[in-house]
């Protein structure tokens, strides 16, 4: 198996197949389709089904996703190390990021650092279920999983920076008549409602155990997996959900969006292994540090915990 194989393998992941990783690694396709047969033919396995003219990862294609990035990433490491002066950061810095928490302190962070750092490239994909949170780290998929705290299965060794919290609305579909103000969760309207389904540690548990407490069941017209498509649903009149603020906010001007009495807030933070950094992840935890430094005067920011 070859340094490059694997470059190549994971550019086809990570372009959708092998046009895809060809012209985003200036090659030609068949040199992709060549080093990927080579490889799993050095691997004795196949990596992927071959569906027409697609491409469908295997379950021995996705178990070497996150070791091959770890790959990836020390060899880079490497060469920073042998090529750089000490103050220069280049390399890849990957993050995987719950959807929800994809806008607002993450994108400013990220901004902030491609600016002090404009040799090094970031990486920043979805993390579909936080319960993986821990996994993904420990599986080499990312340096990084930006999550909602507290994370449902620690472990050893992983820190966690908090980056501040995220508050969460009540939205209705447009018409709804409701009284101004926040709305108490023991004076929900009898409004059908959609919801994520329910995961240990997830705010979808949260929410329901809100509820529960107030003592209001609000009857369930969908369960959806699909986090995106809360709002269209809600907009079209299925029921009511839960949302982030400025989910929310966004569309006050046709649906009905209120906060919650009491507010419903969860903490959100960074977390990762001290000990597998690269010199951008390095880099980019001194700069969160810093900033967390530089807002010490304000509202108060949590110490570094371990897990």
């Amino acid at each position: 198996m070859e340094f490059r194989q694997v470059a190549l393998f994971l550019a086809v992941v990570e372009n959708d197949g092998l046009n895809g990783a060809a012209t985003a690694l200036g090659v030609a396709q068949p040199t992709v389709s060549h080093a990927l047969r080579s490889l799993e033919r050095d691997l004795g396995v196949r990596l992927f089904h071959r569906v027409g003219r697609g491409l469908v990862l295997t379950a021995a294609g996705r178990s070497l996703i996150g070791p091959s990035r770890q790959l990836l990433r020390d060899v880079h490491a490497v060469q920073e190390l042998l090529a750089l002066p000490d103050d220069d950061v280049a390399g890849s810095l990957d993050l995987m990021v719950f959807p929800a928490l994809a806008t607002g302190p993450i994108v400013e962070l990220v901004a902030r650092f491609c600016e002090a750092h404009p040799r090094a490239t970031v990486r920043f994909a979805d993390l579909r279920r936080e319960e993986n949170a821990t996994s993904v780290i420990r599986d080499g998929h990312c340096e990084f999983v930006v999550a909602h705290l507290p994370v449902e299965d620690g472990g050893g060794g992983l820190e966690v920076i908090e980056l501040g919290t995220q508050e969460y609305w009540l939205v209705y579909p447009p018409g709804t008549e409701l009284p101004a103000g926040p709305i108490a969760w023991s004076a929900l309207p009898d409004i059908p409602m959609v919801f994520v389904p329910r995961v240990g540690g997830s705010v979808s548990l949260q929410i329901e155990n809100a509820m529960q407490q107030a003592g209001v069941h609000p009857p369930v017209a969908v369960l959806n997996d699909q986090r995106e498509a809360r709002l269209p649903m809600v907009l079209a009149g299925v029921g009511g959900s839960v949302v982030e603020r400025t989910l929310a906010e966004s569309v006050r001007d046709v649906a009905v969006a209120r906060p919650s009495e009491p507010r419903f807030t969860r903490s959100f933070g960074v977390i990762y292994d001290p000990t597998s950094l690269t010199k951008a992840g390095r880099a980019f935890v001194d700069m969160l540090r810093g900033v967390r430094r530089q807002r010490i005067e304000g509202p108060v920011c949590p110490e570094t915990v371990a897990y």
